[in-house]
């Protein structure tokens, strides 16, 4: 993986006073004027649901999120200090299963990160020790599928976390990932829109210099659920995220080949460019608990190793 005039002490003051004091006051009207507009938006729709039984179709649950999202927001970014320490993982099922399984948090707090990660909406952000939040980043359409990721990366940015992109925005890095269905690639054509999807995402990630990317390829598919044309395609969208040609001149962006750790790599095998038959159960093309516990060490690593020489400035691969 490729990844990373002296002042005396009373114009000091004075100047501090000066500068200070209006930057304070400016966050302090965002502030009451963001809790101004959720606490109208809340009465707004509380009002219509009661009086019509639907509402805006907005959800009370966005309006809980985004509210408890805005004061959450130090606890997230007083650990963003330009360490690229403060991780945050945005994943799904399987991505649970591999902190769960893989000791994935266990191994990044013990080298000193603080490790978020965000899973479907229901149950939102998880802190670094594993406790939950009580809101998510409202992730549009709970799709993290790569037309669902490309959405994301296309959002605005605002110094609070009012939008899904923005909360991603707060942590230093930033590990993303879709599931297993994004490996069903039925045509050449749907291979080209991910490409074209992901280079919309490493353009934003450009504009971030700030911040860590570190983009997962999508896992491999049970052999039940795909057939070898789509699951060489889905092989060949794996090894295009790692090539040159989507990470060179992009030194913070890294690539964590997910697919060709979980995948059979003979090419003699039936279930070649499938899930290695030792790492599923059945026909689920959820990677087991052997593929986790396998898998989550090179994982961790590979996660603290892209922070570390983006911090240093070693921008070169590193094989993972």
């Amino acid at each position: 993986m490729k990844v990373l005039d002296e002042l005396d002490v009373c114009n000091c003051k004075k100047w501090t006073m000066k500068t200070r004091v209006p930057r304070r006051v400016t966050i302090l009207n965002v502030i009451i004027t963001v809790a101004a507009v959720l606490g109208l938006a809340l009465s707004l729709v509380a009002g219509l649901r009661l009086l019509t039984g639907r509402g805006l179709g907005f959800g009370l649950w966005r309006v809980k999120h985004l509210g408890l999202a805005l004061l959450d927001r130090h606890s997230i970014t007083a650990t963003t200090q330009d360490q690229y320490t403060n991780v945050i993982f945005l994943h799904h099922s399987t991505g649970y299963y591999l902190i769960a399984q893989g000791s994935v948090r266990e191994r990044l707090t013990q080298e000193g990160f603080d490790f978020w990660d965000h899973n479907y909406n229901q149950w939102g952000l998880f802190r670094p020790d594993g406790s939950q939040t009580g809101y998510s980043y409202i992730i549009p359409g709970d799709n993290t599928d790569p037309d669902g990721l490309a959405r994301i990366f296309a959002q605005r940015v605002y110094p609070f976390p009012i939008n899904a992109l923005s909360g991603l925005l707060q942590h230093e890095v930033i590990v993303f990932k879709s599931c297993f269905p994004a490996s069903n690639i039925t045509s050449d054509e749907q291979l080209e829109q991910y490409k074209a999807w992901y280079l919309e995402m490493r353009d934003v990630m450009d504009a971030h210099p700030e911040r860590v990317f570190v983009v997962m390829s999508p896992p491999p598919l049970n052999p039940a659920a795909t057939t070898p044309e789509a699951a060489a395609r889905a092989r060949a969208f794996a090894d295009w995220l790692i090539s040159d040609e989507y990470l060179d001149g992009h030194p913070n962006v890294y690539t964590f080949d997910f697919f060709d750790h979980l995948a059979e790599d003979d090419p003699s095998a039936p279930d070649y460019n499938m899930l290695r038959s030792d790492y599923r159960d059945g026909v689920d093309s959820h990677p087991n608990q052997r593929a986790n516990e396998i898998v989550g060490p090179a994982f961790s690593e590979a996660v603290m190793d892209a922070a570390r020489s983006y911090r240093e400035g070693n921008w070169f691969d590193i094989p993972y």
